[in-house]
């Protein structure tokens, strides 16, 4: 784990620039000596080198504390090295101090170089080894930091994996029943197989186009849903009537695709395709607060609508589970037609991002 240069540069300049102002609003309320005040050009002049002095080896000591962390198996190797970066941060401040005393003046006249060496490390080891501690918080908390980032997006991109497998497995199913509605009348009635196809295409064409989406607009969820319709409808005949019941203000939520044609297709299937007489088909879909509410109900087949088999159906609930969690539900329910409703509720803000 690497701590980016600039954001890492910018936050040490700070801190220490705060540390210079808070040194010369100390040296500003002493009284030296000879009972006087430091004036403010030497008290300034003094807290910004003083402090400023420790923005390069600041940065020396996060270098080494990267280097070398003081860790769990590290440990042997690891503290000889440290121990003598602070060492060596000791004497490179002394030396400094040398260098910049005519123009700063920390002390009077130019001291002896021990003197200074030995005021360096009486005043800073500690201090460097507190720094030492500071330094590996701060890496711990950037690499607990980086972690989250990586776990984030092992989430998303598990969760996109998850999506595309159950598409994987939904597209074919549907294109097997789709398959199966026009065998069943390309002897009986040609011009019939003939539409059906042509329905087909415009279906497999608009379902592949956002195979690689997580969610669409529902206008475009509704629009495949009628190319469904209207293959069963010309298999089905007068055995099969659609009524649309859509709010004017739904058209832009976006949900799952291929969310409606597996509940539509799972009412034809266990109720409308064994009826002799005719049987209608609802598609409700309204806003209700911050939730769209979708349903599907079938006048026919008084069963115990949970009974109905459906591998489209779990694979729907299990994406709806998927894409919001505990926010959307899909309920099959007896209906007052007689039939089944398939209610469909999902949230209308957007949902969780995934990796298409």
């Amino acid at each position: 784990m690497r701590l980016r240069p600039w954001p890492t540069l910018l936050l040490v300049t700070a801190w220490w620039t705060l540390y210079g102002v808070a040194s010369t609003s100390q040296a500003l309320s002493m009284e030296g000596a000879d009972g006087q005040v430091m004036p403010l050009a030497r008290a300034a002049t003094i807290g910004f080198a003083s402090a400023w002095l420790w923005i390069p080896l600041t940065l020396l000591l996060l270098w080494g504390v990267q280097r070398f962390p003081l860790e769990r198996g590290r440990l042997a190797r690891h503290l000889p090295a440290t121990f003598a970066l602070v060492l060596a941060i000791v004497v490179l401040r002394a030396l400094a101090v040398l260098a910049l005393n005519p123009w700063v003046g920390w002390y009077h006249g130019q001291p002896a170089v021990a003197t200074v060496l030995a005021a360096s490390l009486a005043n800073n080891l500690l201090l460097l080894w507190l720094m030492v501690g500071a330094c590996h918080a701060w890496l711990y908390a950037a690499r607990a930091r980086e972690r989250e980032r990586r776990a984030a997006r092992l989430e998303a991109d598990l969760a996109g994996a998850r999506l595309q497998l159950l598409a994987s497995q939904l597209n074919p199913h549907f294109m097997f029943n789709a398959l199966n509605s026009i065998a069943e009348v390309v002897h009986l009635d040609p011009d019939a197989a003939d539409r059906m196809l042509v329905a087909l295409g415009a279906l497999l064409r608009s379902s592949l186009e956002r195979q690689a989406t997580p969610q669409v607009p529902l206008r475009e969820e509704l629009a495949l849903l009628r190319h469904y319709l209207d293959i069963e409808s010309l298999r089905l005949g007068d055995r099969l009537r659609v009524e649309w019941r859509i709010g004017d203000d739904v058209g832009d939520v976006r949900v799952p695709p291929l969310l409606l044609q597996p509940l539509a297709e799972n009412a034809i299937v266990h109720a409308l395709a064994r009826r002799t007489g005719p049987g209608r088909l609802v598609v409700e879909a309204r806003r209700e607060g911050p939730a769209l509410h979708l349903a599907v109900c079938d006048d026919g087949g008084g069963s115990d609508p949970e009974a109905r088999p459906g591998h489209g159906l779990a694979n729907l609930r299990a994406r709806l589970q998927q894409l919001h969690g505990t926010e959307a539900s899909l309920q099959l329910l007896p209906n007052a037609l007689g039939g089944t409703t398939a209610r469909v509720v999902v949230p209308c803000a957007p949902a969780r991002e995934v990796a298409a």
